[in-house]
């Protein structure tokens, strides 16, 4: 992918906030570090504070080049108070707006390890997003802190290579979404309104039950360059979808059977017998990295909750459903819509 005779690679964190070339670890420790016996050069500054209310640039870098891995770990109350956004090529609008948990599959704030091939979140709490991020001319990344508080202990690294991009490469983006509950008999949009040509990447749900029994049934439909009332894309189930069967029921114990696997994974957050959970509530992640979903001219993709009545009836359900929609494409890409306040992210 780059010509090892001309790429550089870079590395952003708080000790090296610019990455620049030997430009690392040069803070110098005060009468309170733990770093004062040893002084300058050792770990003095390995995290930041992100001050509520505001909005910090973890990333600036002038391109061309590609991010090519993230790693951040954090309070788990920050995974939906705090929001990343990327702009590529000192656009305006962001390509992604995600509450910080959604976008590394951790949903409802409390910690659940994947082990795909894009998305990996290690013991205890260590978030690696490995998705390629190419940009022509620039790249900024912020994070917003809408929490009433102040969010200490925030660790972050962006490494990054300095490279020429083909003029082909599409540019990454990501979207979040939440319906709570969804309107009956509706289906749940995931993300619309995409226009250009680009590649569905994935998505991730983070889904919580309002009824008891099997809530699964529902399609998952891509609508792609055109298509209006039906899809050309049309899987058979939720648990289908995203690589299971049969309500990923594990009959010798009678339970949910969890899994993560490079490009497909389902775990449970949150079980209903816990004190003041009531209902249970779900992580499920599908990508399309060998399987790639390209279209030329628009996209969109639904979901439809879907369980029982007691007389083999689909019941349309009304659940609480999040979604983070990835994928590429050439910019510019169409304004997002107006993003939830914090309110309505809630996980309570």
């Amino acid at each position: 992918m780059f010509d090892a005779s001309s790429a550089l690679s870079r590395s952003i964190s708080a000790e090296n906030p610019k990455g620049e070339k030997g430009g690392g670890a040069m803070e110098s420790p005060d009468e309170g570090s733990p770093a004062r016996e040893l002084g300058k050069g050792w770990k003095v500054k390995p995290c930041i504070t992100l001050v509520s209310k505001e909005t910090k640039t973890l990333a600036e870098i002038k391109g061309p080049g590609m991010i090519t891995h993230i790693w951040i770990t954090c309070a788990p109350r920050s995974y939906r108070s705090c929001i990343l956004r990327f702009y590529w090529d000192d656009e305006d609008l962001p390509s992604v707006e995600v509450p910080l948990g959604d976008f590394f599959c951790n949903g409802w704030g409390e910690r659940a390890n994947v082990l795909s091939l894009p998305i990996n979140v290690n013991p205890s709490g260590g978030f690696n997003s490995f998705w390629p991020m190419p940009f022509r001319n620039s790249a900024k990344v912020t994070i917003e802190n809408q929490d009433n508080e102040d969010i200490k202990g925030f660790f972050y690294q962006f490494d990054y290579v300095l490279h020429q991009i083909s003029e082909s490469a599409m540019y990454f983006h990501a979207q979040w979404r939440r319906e709570n509950p969804v309107q009956y008999a509706r289906e749940y949009t995931i993300v619309n309104d995409i226009k250009g040509r680009g590649r569905f990447a994935g998505v991730y749900l983070a889904w919580g039950q309002n009824n008891n029994g099997w809530w699964g049934e529902g399609e998952v439909k891509y609508y792609m360059d055109g298509d209006t009332d039906y899809p050309t894309y049309c899987g058979t189930g939720t648990e289908d979808f995203f690589g299971g069967a049969w309500c990923f029921h594990n009959n010798s114990k009678n339970s949910y059977e969890t899994y993560s696997a490079p490009y497909m994974g389902y775990h449970q957050l949150i079980k209903p017998d816990g004190f003041e959970k009531a209902n249970m509530r779900h992580g499920l992640y599908r990508w399309h990295i060998c399987d790639p979903v390209f279209f030329q001219s628009s996209f969109k993709a639904t979901i439809q909750a879907l369980g029982w009545r007691s007389d083999r009836r689909y019941q349309p359900l009304m659940d609480d459903i999040a979604s983070t929609a990835y994928w590429y494409q050439s910019e510019p890409h169409s304004a997002f819509p107006a993003f939830p306040e914090k309110n309505r992210r809630e996980v309570i």
